[in-house]
């Protein structure tokens, strides 16, 4: 209960970390993410998601029983390994999220937004934790891990950081329906908007690791034989 109060509040806020995280978490902090639609496109094709409601229910699944839910878990693991400044600990998790991806494409758009976060933040963004995962390839960079560890660096707090990671990639995700469905922009917020509470308790029992969105798995695979595309995932 400590943490959502904490993330709906920002009391423990430290400065410039508001800051830090809507510069690193906007559309404008360029990882590529327009071009990946989470399997979402198939999906779209196949009728499982045709309208606002339908795209709800389908983020609710990935972010308490898939992908969503993973990527949370090991954002934890990887931001508290950071703070401590356990190298191993944090490498073990980057090894661990690269290989919890049940298809290609799958990996291919956590590992392609991770190496792309890791190379903008060194320039723009620099902090000393970062050194702990140069053993760590850039195919092999999960972008939870790397986002976690910039915020961990930098003395943002994990419920912030989280949430905000998690509303990045709902964002994201909306932001390709809206052009898949069609859904207009009015609806897209709806559908941010109703996440919210989701979002906030995904994050504040981020403390196992597993996932269960078997359909949003297949979709992912399905999408590497999709005859027309707009997205990469």
């Amino acid at each position: 209960m400590v943490m959502i109060t904490t993330i709906r509040t920002g009391t423990n806020m430290t400065d410039g970390a508001l800051y830090r995280l809507m510069a690193w978490l906007s559309p404008g902090y360029p990882v590529g993410a327009f071009s990946h639609s989470n399997g979402l496109e198939w999906a779209v094709e196949t009728q499982l998601v045709r309208d606002r409601l339908t795209l709800i229910e389908w983020l609710q699944d990935v972010l308490h029983h898939g992908n969503g839910w993973n990527d949370a878990v090991l954002f934890v693991h990887a931001h508290r390994a950071a703070s401590e400044g356990d190298g191993l600990r944090l490498r073990g998790t980057a090894l661990l999220a690269a290989a919890a991806n049940p298809g290609r494409e799958r990996r291919l758009e956590t590992v392609a937004q991770g190496a792309a976060f890791r190379r903008i933040s060194r320039d723009a963004w620099p902090a000393p934790g970062l050194d702990l995962l140069d053993d760590i390839d850039d195919s092999d960079l999960a972008y939870p891990v790397i986002v976690a560890t910039l915020a961990a660096s930098h003395g943002v707090a994990l419920p912030e950081s989280l949430a905000a990671y998690l509303h990045a990639v709902l964002a994201n995700i909306v932001s390709a329906a809206q052009r898949l469905v069609p859904l207009g922009q009015t609806d897209g917020q709806r559908a941010i908007a109703a996440l919210m509470q989701d979002v906030e308790t995904v994050a504040a029992k981020a403390l196992a690791l597993g996932g269960c969105t078997l359909a949003a798995d297949l979709a992912a695979l399905q999408h590497e034989t999709q005859y027309t595309r707009l997205f990469r995932t």
